[in-house]
Formats: structure tokens, sequence, C-alpha cells
């Protein structure tokens, strides 16, 4: 298990000896349980920094621990949590470390996993995070809808049926029929954003060793959501025109697979819009092959200039496409709103699903995204981001023309949030990744949305402010430069 990050410091204040003070603390951690025998604890320079005390405070502390049988291993780095018991504990401490290393859903890859853990950080410049910046979120406006809501006393507190609240089930058709998608409300489930609709359809549809087809790259490779179900992912080539809708029906022939996903517009990562051509002829070949469509629609609402072409699912002749769609990219991630919509014997099983999971996504929000999509404000909401998102991609442009001129090559996308940059030979997206964490931005490597491509990063213009991105590229030009040479 990975080391676990500390967010304590001894008191210098305090009578009893800084060592004294960390060796309680670590014995506190491991006597509560929440550090297991076998956690491996961090190195002694990283135990300083975190304590922020010298190194050989950190050795005394560790020698008593040592001493005592808490922790064992050598004084360069690998000590542990001792696997051995200690003085006033039972050795037969379940072992943590093996329940968390045993279960059927695979763990995040590391990459992914030290994302999560530092994003958060105040210091960090995320230059990979994929969410509207907080200047950009419609703060004022739900502000306005939570005031609306309780005035009219028109918001739920108790659970909602097993497809969501009617009236938000209601709205959501209503604008899906905008987008050209013809769904009644009985087609929609309402779920806490995208990840659980795929959670549900994994689970719930498909069998055990089944395949799915999946472009590649993809986001899908980030995430252990198919693959902890049983079921096997096959990467699928893409050009500048999206999913290469010609050799799908070569796939369905070869590998017999139970569905095909896909993010048609402003594809995640590369930003990618699949062309109207390619979508009539995905379409034609599911129609010829009976190939289930699993279709992400996350972004196709932020283009820019021009409009995508029309989703699948309006382009479906009769029930091909499963839909998704969510507010956490448009809107806000902390609204936790998605839907999928498709044929009702699929919408009841997962609506029945998802009452064995969660009981139903919050009942408040769903009433808050009501009245956001029925009172006008998406409309207005999504030509503001538009501009501010368009002004930040140009923005990046300059930036990168700027300082990454001959260090890599770059997209120059028409909507959604990000750039898939190829970077010049000798440069690793692995080492490049790690050589920005430690000057502390964030970027995300090519490698987690296809483990054999340590050519790319993704680079996201929605969420840093104007500042960061511009020191961040800056210096992330200079590290690209020292490993080019390197």
């Amino acid at each position: 298990m990975r080391s676990q990050e500390i967010h304590w410091q001894p008191d210098p204040e305090l009578p009893i000896p800084l060592y004294q003070q960390i060796e309680q603390y670590i014995k506190d951690k491991i006597m509560q349980g929440e550090w297991t025998k076998g956690m491996r604890l961090p190195s002694q320079r990283a135990l300083a920094v975190s304590f922020k005390v010298n190194r050989s405070t950190i050795i005394a502390a560790l020698d008593e621990l040592r001493a005592g049988g808490f922790i064992e291993g050598n004084y360069g780095g690998g000590t542990i949590v001792s696997r051995a018991g200690w003085n006033g504990m039972p050795v037969t401490v379940p072992d943590w470390e093996d329940y968390a290393e045993s279960g059927t859903h695979y763990p995040n890859l590391p990459e992914v996993q030290e994302i999560n853990d530092t994003e958060f950080s105040t210091t960090m410049n995320r230059l990979g995070t994929g969410e509207l910046s907080p200047e950009l979120l419609p703060n004022a406006e739900f502000s306005s809808i939570y005031a609306e809501l309780a005035r009219r006393q028109a918001h739920h507190l108790g659970y909602l049926e097993p497809q969501g609240s009617p009236g938000l089930r209601d709205a959501i058709s209503t604008h899906l029929a905008t987008q050209g998608i013809s769904a009644s409300p009985d087609s929609i489930l309402i779920v806490s954003g995208s990840i659980q609709a795929m959670q549900l359809i994994a689970i719930g549809l498909l069998p055990r060793n089944a395949s799915i087809l999946v472009e590649k790259p993809s986001y899908l490779y980030s995430i252990h959501l198919f693959q902890s179900a049983g079921v096997r992912m096959i990467g699928m080539p893409m050009d500048h025109e999206g999913l290469r809708a010609d050799r799908v029906q070569h796939y369905v022939q070869q590998y017999q697979p139970s569905l095909l996903y896909t993010i048609p517009s402003f594809q995640n990562p590369t930003g990618t819009v699949m062309s109207a051509a390619r979508r009539s002829q995905l379409m034609n070949t599911a129609q010829n092959t009976g190939l289930p469509i699993l279709e992400d629609s996350a972004y196709s609402e932020l283009w820019f200039d021009t409009m995508p072409p029309p989703p699948l699912k309006a382009l479906d002749p009769g029930g091909y496409v499963l839909h998704m769609g969510t507010l956490s990219k448009t809107v806000s991630p902390g609204l936790r709103i998605g839907w999928v919509t498709g044929p009702l014997p699929v919408i009841k099983r997962l609506a029945d699903l998802k009452m064995q999971t969660d009981y139903g996504a919050s009942s408040l929000a769903q009433d808050a995204a009501e009245l956001w999509l029925r009172e006008g404000y998406h409309d207005v909401h999504l030509h503001r981001t538009r501009l501010a998102l368009q002004h930040r991609r140009d923005y990046v442009l300059e930036l990168l023309q700027r300082h990454f001129a001959g260090l890599a090559e770059w997209n120059v996308p028409q909507g959604g949030f990000y750039m898939w940059i190829r970077l010049s030979s000798g440069i690793r997206s692995d080492k490049l990744f790690r050589r920005a964490l430690a000057e502390r931005i964030l970027i995300n490597p090519g490698n987690i949305y296809d483990r054999m491509e340590q050519d790319y990063i993704r680079l996201s213009y929605a969420f840093a402010s104007l500042s960061e991105l511009q020191a961040g590229i800056v210096t992330l030009a200079g590290i690209m430069r020292e490993l080019a040479v390197s």
C-alpha cells in the first residue's frame, strides 16, 4: 500500500521532546488501526518534511518504535508497520493490508491515485483538472435557486422513486429534445454522474468475460469500472475525425463485443470531434451488426464556434444507443446529477440496481437541477461558459506557441476542456509528470489513457486561472528542455 500523507506536526512549545511526540503520533495511528501491518511508512526525508523537524529527530522516533516492535525495516527506506505484533496488542490483528488488496474492484492506477491525492492541495497548480474553474461556477444562480425552492417549499427531503424525480426527468426530456433526441421521462434514469451510470451498466448489463470496444486513447482506461466487473476493453484506432468507424465491423466480427463506448464530441483526452460522416457510418454498422453503443455526451454542449454534429442518439434508428449526460462538466461537479436514457427494460434494470447501491441521487440536488433546466439558467450559463473557455483556450494556444515551440505539437480543440499535446522525441510523459509534480504542477500523463502511450500529456484550460496557466506552462517548458537533452 502507498505511504500515507501526514497532516500533523509536533508542538515545540510542549515539554515533551519532539521525537517522543512523533513516536506517540505514529504509535497512536498503529494502535487505533489506521495504519495497518505491512503499510509502508514514508522515507525519513519525507517524514522530516511532513513533521517539519530534522532527520535526527525522525531517526530517534523510529528507533523507539522499532525497539517496541511497532515497525520493522532498514534505516535507508522500506520501513513498514510490523507484521509481528507488539506489546499490548494481540498477534491476531486482522491483516487489513491484505483485505485492502484483495477486493474485487481494482485500485486506481498509481498516477491516478497520486493525482487524486494531490490535486486538492492549495499549493498545487492544477493544469490537468477536468472541471470548471471555481470562477466559472454559477454560485449566484444556485443561491437564487435554493432560495426559490425554500420560498416555494417545493424541495424534497425524502427518497424519490427508483428512476429519480419525475419533474427532473421531464425537464431532461425537454432538454434532450433540443438536441434532436426523443426520450420520454419514462426512458430516463437519474444517476449521480456518468461514472455511476457506467458502473451500473458494467455490473447490470454485461456478463463477466464480455468485451467492449473503446476509443484508444480513452478516459475509460484511467478508471477501472469495466475491468473490475470482469469486462475486457479492446482499444480501437482514432484519427482527426474521431473513431475509425470503418474498422468497427471488423472488430465486431473478430471479438464479438457486447458494447461500444464512445465520447463523440470533444473526446477525453484528445478533444476530437467525430465527424458527421463517421457518426452515420457508425450507426449503420450498429444496425447491421446489432452492436449496442454507449454514448458519453459530457462535453457536447461546450462547443465554441460551431456546434458538433447531432448526438448518436439523435440518429438512433431503433434503440441501439444508451445515451449518458451530466451536469458535472457544464454546470458543477459538486451537483452530482447525470442521466442515462435508453430502452425501458434497460432503464428499469439499472434503476433497480441503483436502489440496491445508494437508493437514489440527492433529492435536493434533483430539485435544484430541475429548476436550473426549467427556468432558463442553463442556456444563459452555457453561453457565458463557452465564451470563457474559448478565451482560455486561445490564451493557452498563445502560451504554447511562445514556450512549447520545438518541444511539442498540439491540437486546436473546438470545444471541451482539453488539449492533447505530443511531446518531442526524448521527452517521456511519466518523467515530465514526476518532474512537474516536484514543482507543484499537476498534469495528466498520456499513459493513464493508454498504457503504451508515453509521448502525450493532457492539459486542461478549464480549471487553472490565467496566471496559473502562464506560470505552469513556462515552468513545464523549462523542464521539457532539460528532459530533451538529458
